[in-house]
């Protein structure tokens, strides 16, 4: 690892005296010395991301899923040519049809039951150090496979996901920056869209997870003691629903899945978290009350001085501290769908809460983006996905999902 070339993550601080960093997790981590490059422990730590250089990935055998789809099948394949392929067709409704695209695969046949079940019928056939899980209707550029395999030089990495994107939107595109992922985080999870993994990592998916099955996967890995990556250097395209109303009933079927989630892994599924005194300063703007805000604010500022001996640093965690939380309010607030819009109406900061996540979010993945189309659209998918995630707990009978969690932001 010392020998990987690796960044500090963005929301990492180095304080004044050059050799103390403050984690985004809040971890203080102090060396000896002012190190001259990024030492390791701060990769450990989750406070850097190695960028390891491209490997040869012939260790590796792709897995794709395959429901109908076929021109977005073929496409798919066209940038696997080479590869080690394993097409597994979950019940199309031509399987010659499929078999006529994926010449040069093996072919497994079975009847619908979608992803999880799809995947797991591959596992057995799998030989090779490592797998890579990708959508049909997902295209990766040619050196993909050999850029997300240098990370497992590192034996504590179980997966490694590229970004994907496509569309203005996409619930799947989970940002620029690279990160370690773990619930909780700035990057809780990763699709299986587009995952390498680590075969003595893999266990089976829950095939009783409908939606949420690649989040499943990754927690347990990430229970297991895996570290799991996330690297936006590499980019793969993955083709979006065409019409608003299809991107919506998605949106709703991804937010049944909180709450099956939620009783699989206590604790890891929330939607909103409260750190007291941020929360208190946000609240206080929003209902005019500066003076207030101010003053909350510097208690935040206070208590991390109290640490951090570094007022310059203490100052911009505390500013990172309110804007966190107040994105994190609008994107709440945003999930409640019509009745924030009704409550924003009659008072329009509420309005602009609800926007601030996704004008942020716009500028940072999609800056050349109609940012009126973008908030609007993103709008109506996070009250559909709020709605899809009231219908998955009154099915799960459970509650877990919608309840805030306090946190103290400042250590």
């Amino acid at each position: 690892m010392a020998a990987l070339r690796s960044e500090l993550d963005g929301r990492t601080v180095r304080l004044r005296d050059g050799r103390s960093f403050l984690s985004p997790t809040g971890r203080l981590l102090r060396f000896a010395r002012p190190p001259a490059g990024v030492p390791h422990q701060l990769v450990a730590a989750g406070s850097a991301h190695p960028l390891p250089g491209p490997v040869p990935a012939d260790d590796v055998t792709v897995v794709v899923p395959v429901h109908n789809r076929l021109p977005a099948l073929e496409r798919c394949l066209a940038a696997l040519t080479g590869r080690d392929v394993i097409v597994v067709d979950d019940g199309s409704a031509d399987p010659l049809a499929v078999e006529d695209l994926a010449p040069d695969a093996r072919i497994v046949r079975r009847p619908n039951g979608g992803p999880a079940a799809a995947r797991n019928s591959a596992l057995p056939l799998l030989h090779k150090q490592f797998v890579a899980f990708l959508d049909s209707d997902c295209v990766p550029p040619a050196d993909w496979l050999e850029l997300l395999r240098g990370h497992f030089a590192d034996p504590r990495v179980g997966a490694v996901a590229p970004r994907v994107t496509g569309g203005l939107r996409s619930p799947l595109d989970l940002g620029c920056r690279p990160a370690d992922v773990r619930p909780g985080a700035h990057v809780a999870y990763v699709p299986t869209a587009a995952l390498v993994v680590r075969r003595a990592a893999l266990t089976r998916f829950d095939e009783a997870l409908r939606y949420g099955e690649d989040v499943d996967l990754v927690w347990r890995m990430v229970e297991q003691g895996w570290t799991i990556r996330y690297d936006p250097r590499v980019e793969v395209r993955h083709e979006e629903p065409a019409q608003l109303s299809d991107r919506l009933a998605r949106r709703f079927r991804y937010g049944t899945s909180a709450a099956p989630l939620s009783r699989r892994h206590p604790g890891a599924v929330t939607h909103l978290v409260l750190p007291p005194w941020p929360t208190a300063a946000v609240v206080a703007l929003l209902v005019g009350r500066p003076l207030v805000a101010a003053g909350a604010a510097a208690v935040t500022y206070q208590r991390l001085q109290r640490h951090l001996h570094d007022p310059g640093a203490s100052a911009r965690v505390t500013g990172r501290a309110v804007s966190g939380t107040a994105q994190g309010l609008g994107r709440a607030l945003a999930m409640t769908g019509p009745l924030a819009w009704a409550a924003g109406w009659r008072r329009p900061q509420l309005l602009g809460l609800m926007a601030l996540p996704l004008v942020l979010e716009q500028l940072e993945r999609r800056p050349g983006a109609d940012p009126f189309r973008y908030v609007g659209e993103g709008l109506l998918e996070q009250a559909a996905y709020g709605a899809g995630v009231v219908a998955g707990c009154v099915r799960e009978r459970t509650w877990r999902p919608l309840v805030p969690r306090l946190r103290a932001s400042e250590r």
